[in-house]
């Protein structure tokens, strides 16, 4: 997997590929990456990369022609090659969509600044516009690397299979609560214990256990999820029969 990411400020993606897990992908070849510098492709001594938006309104706009220069060179439009606008605008990331773009050769990511991009960019190159939520970031850099953190960590090589199989969104529940040492905390609210079930070594109850744990957060947190995962029969009996009880523990309240 090749990610490129088109920017301003390519030097806020460069930290975050140089740094913990993903700079070990990279550097055993897991992951590419190239960051390209849009104000390179700039036609003047200034590097201007914005200007007014025709029609009048605040703010400014990416200019066209310095990001389509900078997404030609970067082969966008070319077979193998997904290219990427982070827009407010655009479909919502989900971890479905995570996992559909760890399948992919190659991301060409383009991080927008100011009011957006030009229109006639998004017709000639882009392949999918992406939101990565209903809000409104300055920094297009910060959605790009929310998308590659959510699909790189799905690689072959990145992270060991079992660390993914019961993280929150797998199997459309979210994770259970996790503890570590100390066993016994002394808190300002008193003495914090540990669940003695995580000690027992029996492994099937802790199973048991922490897919109870799953489904109550899930329906504490997110029911959307349960609701969405009853729909497209991802449960099995076992955890439909313990959703079924904690629903009812819930509506008894």
């Amino acid at each position: 997997m090749k990610y490129t990411v088109l920017s301003l400020f390519p030097e806020i993606a460069d930290a975050f590929f140089s740094t913990s897990i993903m700079a070990k992908a990279v550097s055993r070849g897991v992951i590419e990456y190239q960051s390209i510098n849009i104000r390179d492709y700039a036609l003047d001594k200034h590097k201007t990369c914005d200007d007014a938006p025709y029609g009048g309104g605040a703010g400014m706009l990416m200019l066209l022609e310095p990001l389509s220069r900078a997404l030609a060179a970067a082969g966008a439009g070319t077979p193998g090659k997904r290219a990427i606008y982070l827009s407010p605008s655009g479909r919502m990331f989900t971890q479905e969509l995570a996992k559909e773009l760890a399948k992919e050769q190659e991301l060409i990511l383009i991080c927008g600044r100011y009011e957006g991009i030009d229109q006639r960019v998004i017709d000639l190159y882009v392949d999918d516009e992406i939101s990565i939520g209903d809000y409104v970031l300055s920094s297009g850099e910060t959605a790009a690397l929310v998308l590659i953190d959510a699909s790189y960590r799905l690689l072959d090589g990145v992270i060991s299979p079992e660390s993914l199989n019961e993280e929150s969104f797998s199997g459309g529940l979210l994770e259970y609560p996790q503890y570590t040492r100390p066993e016994i905390y002394d808190s300002i609210q008193g003495e914090m214990r540990a669940p003695e079930i995580l000690l027992s070594g029996h492994h099937e109850n802790i199973r048991r256990w922490r897919l109870k744990k799953r489904v109550e957060k899930t329906l504490a947190n997110r029911p959307d999820l349960l609701r969405r995962g009853m729909e497209k029969g991802l449960f099995d009996d076992e955890t439909c029969k313990i959703i079924d009880e904690a629903a009812s523990v819930t509506e008894g309240l």
